[in-house]
C-alpha cells in the first residue's frame, strides 16, 4: 500500500491511499466489490471516502483516519472473498471497529455458530446477562439488545441452566388500534410478539421451537398475562419495556423467582405511551441504578448492526430532539426588598387612648 498524496484541507488531513491486490484473482475482486460495486458504495457512504479501482489497483481518498479504515476493510474483505460476501457482513464490519473480528465476549450455544458480540458494548451486555440476575439493555433499534438476550436465553436452555424461556412484551398500540385487528385476543396480540418468534426461529430452528412449545419449555405472552405469577428456574425477557407503565414494570420485576435470569430491553426514544404517561423503563432506570445485583447496559448508535444509514437516522433524530428542547430558564434576579414604613393600626391608637 502506498500514500500518493498528503494534504491539509479545512484543517483535516486527507490522504490518497493506493493498494495493489496480488496475485490477481478476478473472482476475489468481484466478490470484494460486490454486484455493481455495491460493497464499495456501502463503504464510501458509511466512511465518507471515495474509492476508485481499475482491475487490481485500488485507490481510497478521504480524511486520514477514515481512509485508513476503508483500506483496512478492503484488505480484510479481500481475504474473505473466496466466496460471495453478503452485504450484511460489510455492514457488520462497519458497525464495529472496522475489522472482521468480533468483540471479545462469551460464546453462545445456539444454531448460529457464528453468533458473537460485534461491538464492545454488546460484549459488556452479554457479560452482564451472565453475571447478574436482572439486566437492563437500553438502546436504539438495531443494537441487538433483544436478539442477544434471546440468544443468551436459548444458550441457557440448551445447557439446562434454566427449565424454560418466558418472553413477553406490552401490547401497546403504536398509532393503531388492537380492536380493528381480526381474530381473537391471541391473534390480535400475535403481531406484537412476532419479532420474538423470528429471533427464536433463527436461533433454534422452526422444529426445535415447536417442540419447546409442546413440552412447555417456551412461552411467549403479552405482559398482562404475567400478573399474579411467580417465575422460578426460568429465563425471562421483557421486550419493548419503554412501553410499560411504572405499575406494570414493578409488577413484572416482582415476578422474579429463584433460579431465574431476567433481561429487560427497550428504546427510550420510541415510547408509544400517552404523552402524560411516565415510562416504566425510564423510571426503573432511575430508581434501580444503584441496586446491587442489577446491571444496566447502555447501547448507542455505534452498536447498531443494521444498515449504516440506521445509525445516521438515529443520530439525526437524537440531534433534532436535543434542538427541540426548551431553553433553560434564566436565573431569577432577586428583587430588592423595600422596607415599608411602620404604622399603628387605628385600633391600637384607640386602645392606647383608653
Amino acid at each position: 500500500m502506498g500514500v500518493n498524496c498528503l494534504r491539509l484541507s479545512q484543517g483535516i488531513i486527507s490522504l490518497i491511499l493506493k493498494h495493489l491486490f496480488t496475485p490477481l484473482n478476478n473472482n476475489r475482486l468481484s466478490h470484494l466489490c460486490g454486484p455493481t460495486d455495491e460493497h464499495l458504495r456501502t463503504i464510501e457512504l458509511a466512511l465518507e471516502v471515495r474509492i476508485a479501482h481499475r482491475h487490481e489497483q485500488f485507490k481510497v481518498e478521504g480524511p486520514k483516519v477514515k481512509a485508513q479504515r476503508a483500506m483496512d476493510m478492503l484488505q480484510a474483505l479481500y481475504e474473505m472473498a473466496g466466496r460471495p460476501i453478503p452485504p450484511a457482513t460489510v455492514q457488520l464490519m462497519l458497525s464495529g471497529d472496522g475489522s472482521a473480528e468480533a468483540a471479545d465476549g462469551p460464546s453462545l450455544l445456539t444454531r448460529r455458530a457464528d453468533l458473537k458480540p460485534r461491538t464492545q458494548n454488546q460484549a459488556v451486555y452479554l457479560d452482564n446477562i451472565a453475571e447478574f440476575d436482572i439486566t437492563f439493555g437500553i438502546g436504539p433499534a438495531g443494537t441487538g439488545k433483544t436478539y442477544l438476550a434471546v440468544a443468551a436465553a436459548v444458550d441457557a436452555l440448551q445447557r439446562s441452566a434454566v427449565q424454560r424461556i418466558v418472553l413477553t412484551r406490552p401490547a401497546v398500540e403504536a398509532g393503531e388500534r388492537l380492536g380493528f385487528l381480526p381474530g381473537d385476543l391471541n391473534q390480535k396480540v400475535d403481531p406484537y410478539l412476532r419479532p420474538l418468534y423470528d429471533a427464536l426461529y433463527d436461533l433454534m430452528g422452526y422444529e426445535q421451537v415447536q417442540k419447546a412449545f409442546e413440552r412447555q419449555a417456551l412461552e411467549i405472552a403479552p405482559l398482562a398475562f404475567m400478573r399474579g405469577r411467580t417465575l422460578n428456574n426460568a429465563f425471562v425477557i421483557l421486550d419493548e419495556a419503554q412501553n410499560t407503565t411504572p405499575e406494570q414494570m414493578k409488577m413484572f420485576l416482582t415476578r422474579v423467582g429463584f433460579g431465574t435470569k431476567t433481561v429487560i430491553t427497550g428504546d427510550v426514544s420510541q415510547i408509544d405511551l400517552p404523552k402524560a404517561q411516565m415510562s416504566g423503563l425510564v423510571e426503573a432506570e432511575r430508581i434501580l441504578r444503584r441496586v446491587p445485583g442489577i446491571a444496566i447496559t447502555r447501547l448507542t448508535s455505534i452498536d447498531i448492526v443494521r444498515h449504516p444509514l440506521v445509525a445516521r437516522i438515529v443520530d439525526a433524530y437524537d440531534a433534532a430532539r436535543l434542538n427541540d428542547l426548551p431553553p433553560a430558564p434564566e436565573p431569577l434576579t432577586e428583587v430588592p426588598r423595600v422596607a415599608l414604613p411602620k404604622t399603628r393600626s387605628p385600633r391600637a391608637k384607640t386602645l392606647g387612648a383608653k
